[in-house]
């Protein structure tokens, strides 16, 4: 059974592997896994992902969301998988057969998750990307279908926003994970920045999510440590009210 603090990415967002490791080393008993972009793992590389594995609990989610044609996509895979991270990227793009790619270089090593919509893109977003009028008016129509295209291609889950996570869920059921980036604690409002889908912790959990990715509310607070610990009792205080209810707990 998860802990709440097992539920909490926290995303290693700065440009520096020194930065990198302070984080690491301060936040390793309060949160349940690391989250490695492109920023960082072009200047660092796998030598970060063993200092986290060896760093002790928290595990290590791999987010490089990969978009490239098939043979590319399970051959970068493969090499992800060979890191023993936990989660890994791929864009649900283009192609069903990329999708299927990333699963077969993945092998079962690493839970594959497909980026559905990013959180920080808006309908006027998707409109001028070009898409019909159904799927820019009606961003969880198009999230669901990038999700249908993860789930039949063998993806371990999606990454979706909190606004989606229900559908999500009531679609393809409670095996299929939801991680869910764009959280914003309770105490600080949902103020949306340069995410334009936005929930708090307890939002998130209610409608199912999986793993929930902070970063700024964590980063940017005076003492990150009692941040987290703040959004992990928030994540307690949902479960609680699930179980009172009758809910299960995720």
């Amino acid at each position: 059974m998860k802990a709440a603090k097992d539920v909490i990415v926290f995303p290693l967002d700065v440009p520096a592997p020194e930065a990198a490791r302070s984080l690491v080393s301060l936040l390793a008993d309060d949160v349940g896994m690391f989250k490695i972009g492109l920023e960082l793992f072009i200047r660092s590389g796998p030598e970060l992902v063993r200092r986290i594995d060896q760093a002790g609990g928290a595990r290590v989610f791999l987010d490089l969301k990969l978009h490239d044609i098939p043979t590319t996509v399970r051959r970068a895979m493969a090499q992800v998988a060979e890191l023993g991270v936990y989660f890994a990227t791929v864009h649900c793009g283009d192609s069903q057969a990329m999708l299927e790619a990333a699963v077969e270089g993945a092998g079962g090593r690493v839970n594959v998750l497909g980026v559905t919509v990013l959180t920080s893109i808006s309908p006027a977003d998707v409109a001028r990307a070009g898409y019909r009028q159904r799927y820019s008016t009606d961003l969880q129509r198009l999230v669901m279908k990038k999700a249908g295209m993860a789930r039949d291609a063998g993806c371990d889950g999606v990454v979706c926003s909190g606004m989606e996570v229900e559908g999500i869920k009531a679609a393809f059921g409670g095996g299929f994970m939801a991680v869910t980036p764009g959280i914003r604690p309770a105490a600080g409002g949902v103020a949306a920045d340069d995410q334009s889908r936005v929930v708090t912790p307890a939002m998130a959990i209610r409608r199912g999510a999986d793993y929930l990715v902070v970063g700024r509310p964590i980063r940017d607070a005076a003492d990150p440590r009692a941040a987290a610990r703040a959004i992990a009792a928030e994540i307690q205080r949902a479960w609680d009210e699930q179980r009172k209810s009758g809910g299960s707990k995720c």
